[in-house]
């Protein structure tokens, strides 16, 4: 039942995230895992209804709609929501210090072309970036129907 003037996720602005050097003091995160198969998550969909439930349930919200992923193997990639709060039942961190973010916006299957874009922007600016994370800011239905598809990518710098 889905409606095409439902909003699922909402449209992304990509000039508040292009090319920002980012602060977070304790940024909350609930943290999951999704399976991998080379790469291309499997149960993406399935994980990320289980994890709005469980913050529906804490009474939580979602902060900018943020959900980081991090691919730590072949076969599966962590994935971090933003939240407002910590929520019990599920494994809580918190991100603290300088991140960089840079925005994309195309297929897929460019990532390996932004990550090395975003390598080489970060060199020439100067800025070490120690850990990365991708932020696909919709999901494809929702891509498709606002005619973008947005995908961030946050460095930690410091």
């Amino acid at each position: 039942m889905n409606n095409q003037n439902q909003e699922c996720c909402p449209e992304f602005n990509p000039a508040l995230w292009d090319e920002k050097v980012l602060e977070w003091n304790n940024k909350k995160f609930i943290k999951s895992k999704v399976f991998s198969l080379f790469y291309i998550p499997i149960n993406f969909g399935s994980v990320m209804k289980k994890l709005d439930a469980i913050v529906r349930e804490a009474g939580a919200k979602f902060e900018d709609n943020m959900g980081l992923s991090d691919h730590t193997s072949k076969w599966n990639m962590d994935i971090y929501l933003a939240v407002d709060k910590e929520i019990p039942g599920i494994e809580n961190t918190a991100f603290s210090g300088k991140f960089f973010s840079k925005v994309y916006e195309g297929n897929f299957k460019e990532t390996g072309v932004w990550m090395k874009n975003f390598e080489d922007y970060a060199k020439d600016k100067g800025i070490s970036v120690k850990k990365t994370y991708m932020w696909y800011t919709t999901c494809p239905k929702c891509a498709k129907k606002y005619g973008k598809n947005y995908v961030v990518i946050i460095g930690k710098i410091e």
